[in-house]
């Protein structure tokens, strides 16, 4: 396929990274690049790119986030930008206004790094059916929010961001981006890396088999930051008995964080707290719960006390659910005595709740909601301002219009259930016995809960030397464990160990 440069401007900006090495000159590039379908164009993908002066053996890594929904903003100016959000201790949320620091343990101390806004989300957008530019107003083809006009003089049907929104079409244009980039900057030799977070990280598990196998794109690594690769282990029902054992071990270490469960091996010691929830959930809750009725009632009676010595929550709770407990029904009774709930995202956060008297719970998730304004300030100001992008567009952080009506098609599956990425992990990690593979997670994580993906893992029958290239490395903290200055500076270690080797 083939289609013109997109005609919204590039900015190019010339910058310095102030690293204990010594400084890092990079040049930054914000902008579009346009995607096609059968010569057509059919969406401006926009993305930023840092690129290090020093040029040889730099490898480049492409990097997305997940929701589906969710712009590239939480790792770039989190984690791995040269910028990065000042955090308060251990994850704390600060004041507005955000205030922005150099991020020395930012990756392009060693690798190239492409930020990447899927369609729909930051400044991406598709183009309408009838016109070939950009729509809308203005010097820089911003999308207006009015019916646009075609070049026949008639109202062209609005952007059709929808049609990106299911699994395969939103696969197909990342592939198609890379293609692209790696063409227009010389880099298809490079070694190439992709790193995805939450829904990003399903996004990076399928990519490590179809970028290799549908796009001709060599892969050196691919790294998964709090996954979701099953989904089948996201949503626990009667019959669905994982996703109740998976999420056990992080309430247990929130509740020991909270002061509301015994410490098994001493206080602090997160590492025993969890290796004895993983213990019980292996030994004692998953075999009871799948005897069902046909079990006793005093394996029941000891699973419903294990699970309350763990969570913290009281026996006649837990026994009133079946043993079956929820990240939700921890986050919300957990503390309710303080009339606090804890966050879904990191639990180690708290917030007031305001509406104590209602069931269910009604107010705000203090970690996803409270994180926003934080992350909504920092890329527009750094966009905008340091990086010199000039457009209306609103920048789309979180879009809930996406995540609403994303679909998830099994027609090519072949099968009816859940989707997955572990199989085209696996694939991928076969195609290419090269490839190393990083998964990780937040302890305090109720949404992506690590246990999650250890439990994959050890479903996988590969042959030792393949197996040998994957990684799990968990740190303290929650889905963005990074906000945490020492578990981003162990994890800044880590990667740079990775892409050395």
């Amino acid at each position: 396929m083939t289609a013109e440069p997109s005609p919204r401007p590039v900015s190019t900006t010339e910058h310095i990274l102030p690293l204990d090495s010594g400084p890092l000159p990079y040049r930054a590039t914000a902008g579009w690049q346009r995607l096609a379908e059968r010569d057509r164009p059919v969406a401006d993908m926009f993305y930023v790119a840092y690129m290090a002066e020093v040029k040889a053996g730099r490898s480049l890594t492409f990097i997305f986030n997940g929701g589906p929904g969710a712009a590239s903003a939480y790792l770039h100016m989190g984690a791995l930008g040269p910028k990065r959000i000042q955090f308060g201790p251990q994850g704390r949320l600060p004041p507005s206004p955000v205030e922005l620091v150099d991020n020395l343990e930012s990756w392009l101390s060693f690798t190239d790094l492409v930020f990447v806004d899927p369609i729909g989300t930051g400044f991406s957008r598709s183009l309408p059916v009838d016109e070939p530019h950009a729509p809308g107003s203005g010097t820089d083809g911003a999308t207006s929010r009015t019916s646009p006009q075609s070049t026949s003089g008639k109202p062209a049907d609005p952007p059709k961001e929808s049609q990106f929104w299911e699994v395969e079409r939103d696969l197909n244009a990342l592939g198609e981006f890379i293609q692209r980039f790696l063409s227009a900057h010389g880099r298809w030799l490079s070694p190439i890396f992709i790193a995805g977070e939450s829904y990003g990280g399903f996004r990076a598990a399928r990519l490590a088999r179809s970028l290799q196998q549908d796009f001709g794109i060599g892969l050196s690594g691919t790294i998964l930051i709090s996954p979701a690769l099953e989904f089948s282990l996201l949503a626990g029902s009667d019959y669905n008995l994982l996703p109740w054992a998976t999420v056990l071990p992080s309430m247990a270490a929130a509740a020991a964080h909270h002061g509301q469960a015994a410490w098994v091996h001493g206080a602090g010691d997160y590492g025993g707290q969890m290796a004895a929830a993983e213990a019980f959930t292996y030994g004692q809750l998953m075999p009871t719960l799948a005897l069902g009725k046909a079990g006793s009632a005093a394996a029941r009676q000891a699973m419903f006390q294990g699970l309350a010595d763990l969570t913290g929550l009281p026996y006649a709770l837990v026994e009133r659910h079946g043993g079956r407990l929820s990240a939700s029904l921890l986050a919300r009774e957990l503390l309710r005595d303080r009339q606090q709930i804890v966050g879904l995202y990191d639990a180690t956060l708290t917030a007031v709740d305001p509406f104590p008297d209602r069931d269910p719970y009604q107010g705000s998730d203090p970690t996803l909601d409270g994180i926003g304004r934080l992350f909504a300030g920092a890329i527009n100001s750094h966009l905008r301002t340091a990086l010199g992008v000039e457009t209306d567009l609103i920048y789309e952080l979180l879009n809930f219009e996406t995540f609403k009506a994303w679909e998830f098609k099994l027609d090519h599956e072949f099968k009816q259930g859940y989707l997955g990425s572990m199989d085209d992990l696996r694939i991928g990690m076969t195609l290419n016995p090269h490839m190393g593979v990083y998964i990780t997670h937040g302890w305090f994580d109720l949404v992506t809960p690590y246990f999650a993906s250890n439990y994959l893992v050890e479903q996988l029958r590969l042959p030792e030397n393949i197996r040998a290239n994957l990684t799990l490395k968990h740190f303290a903290g929650g889905h963005m464990f990074y906000t945490w200055d020492s578990s981003r500076q162990e994890w800044f270690g880590e990667m740079r160990a990775l892409y050395q080797s």
